[in-house]
């Protein structure tokens, strides 16, 4: 069964506890965490319980997955998570060439080994850069899957699009390994400046009644509502989930 969520990195500049309680009135049930929210375990715990809410899901920065993977294993588990993912590589870390990218596909694998084996999801979660093709034409995201195939993919559809992919051919392509998607929202040219260009989840330019329907022959677990910078988050986070459950639910 397919679940919604709500990114935490949306509310990063609302405060917390206020974030939950709205989310819980909005009709959340779960959201997903990132490395700003796990100082406090037990609080965090406390917090999504009188709330209502579970974390799923959640974001894992690569020098925690590689060098702190007990304390990974032990936000993962106090929360009650089942897939972990790795969400970004900083601009100056990031191949230039196909080897580089093929080399980071195989670092990947190799991070997640120990969280597959403790009986979690592992995946990428992408933003715009994997999909500008290099040099010699591939695409950086082929390569990371192409050297890690048992990677799985929270794939972020907007950033696709902003990537200058196609969203749908993407998804028809590696469908299989979409664990997790992240549904967010892009306003058309010239507007919601202040929001860093994105929109509320049924209102900017994505055909997400399309790419809904084009998820439902994936695996995906956790439809995940995401902003990067709402100017109000009780707006983003009632209008978008609307707009997810009506599409998810239409006729396919």
């Amino acid at each position: 069964m397919t679940e919604f969520s709500y990114q935490l990195y949306s509310s990063r500049n609302f405060p917390l506890a206020e974030t939950f309680s709205m989310l819980a009135k909005a009709g959340y049930r779960n959201v997903e965490g990132y490395g700003g929210v796990y100082g406090d375990l037990a609080g965090l715990k406390k917090s999504l319980a009188d709330n209502g809410l579970a974390m799923p899901t959640g974001h894992f920065g690569i020098d925690m997955l590689e060098n702190e993977q007990e304390r990974a294993l032990e936000i993962a588990g106090t929360l009650g998570m089942k897939a972990i993912y790795c969400p970004y590589l900083l601009p100056d870390f990031r191949p230039t060439d196909a080897a580089g990218w093929s080399a980071f596909g195989e670092r990947l694998r190799k991070a997640g080994e120990p969280f597959r084996k403790a009986g979690y999801i592992f995946g990428w979660h992408n933003h715009e850069f994997e999909f500008v093709p290099l040099a010699d034409g591939s695409v950086p995201q082929q390569r990371i899957f192409d050297a890690a195939p048992d990677l799985s993919w929270e794939a972020d559809i907007a950033w696709i699009i902003r990537g200058g992919a196609n969203a749908l051919e993407w998804i028809a392509a590696y469908g299989d390994r979409i664990s997790a998607v992240h549904v967010k929202d892009i306003a058309p040219a010239g507007e919601n400046l202040d929001e860093d260009g994105w929109a509320d989840v049924g209102y900017g330019t994505v055909d997400w009644a399309d790419i809904m329907k084009a998820l439902h022959n994936t695996q995906v677990e956790y439809l995940v509502m995401e902003h990067d910078n709402p100017a109000d988050a009780t707006r983003f986070a009632t209008r978008s989930l609307e707009t997810a459950k009506r599409l998810w639910a239409a006729p396919q």
